[in-house]
C-alpha cells in the first residue's frame, strides 16, 4: 500500500467552494446616506403655506382633572379670561395671579372661526413668552 503524504488530491473528493452566505451591506449603507442626505436638504424645502381650517379637528380630547383656563377670543377679537373680558396687556398678569407659579398647568384657548389667525398666535405667543409652555388651541370635532 503506497501512502501520499501532503500535496495532492485526497482520493475520490473534489475540492467544493462554499457559497457565501453573508451580506454586502456597504452598498445598501450608501444609498442610506445619500438619500439621508437628499432630505435633509429638501425637507426645509417643503414647507408651504397650505390653506386649510383650523377649527375642525379629529383628535382626541385631553385628558385633565381640574377645570382647565380658559382663553377665548370671540370674531371681533376681544379676549375673554374664563367669563371676563380683559385686554391683551393685562392678561398674562391675571393668569400668573391665578396659577401662582403653577406655569406646567393647560392653558385652553377657544378662537372663534372668524377671527384673525395673528390674533391667535398673538395671544399664545404672548403666553409662551411669559413661561407657559402648555398652550393648547381648542377645536370643535368635524361634522
Amino acid at each position: 500500500m503506497q501512502m501520499h503524504g501532503g500535496g495532492g488530491r485526497q482520493m475520490g473528493r473534489t475540492k467544493r467552494y462554499k457559497q457565501m452566505s453573508d451580506i454586502n451591506v456597504t452598498p445598501f449603507v450608501d444609498v442610506m446616506l445619500v438619500l439621508l442626505v437628499v432630505f435633509m436638504v429638501a425637507a426645509p424645502l417643503l414647507t408651504v403655506g397650505v390653506p386649510i381650517d383650523l377649527p375642525n379637528s379629529r383628535a382626541n380630547n385631553l385628558p385633565e382633572n381640574d377645570t382647565p383656563l380658559s382663553i377665548t377670543i370671540d370674531k371681533e377679537g376681544k379676549i375673554y379670561l374664563q367669563d371676563e373680558q380683559v385686554e391683551l396687556n393685562q392678561m398674562v398678569a391675571r393668569i400668573s395671579v391665578i396659577f401662582e407659579n403653577r406655569k406646567e398647568d393647560r392653558i385652553y384657548v377657544h378662537g372663534d372661526k372668524g377671527v384673525s389667525y395673528g390674533r391667535v398666535m398673538e395671544v399664545i405667543g404672548m403666553l409662551n413668552g411669559n413661561g407657559f409652555s402648555r398652550v393648547a388651541m381648542v377645536t370643535d370635532p368635524p361634522r
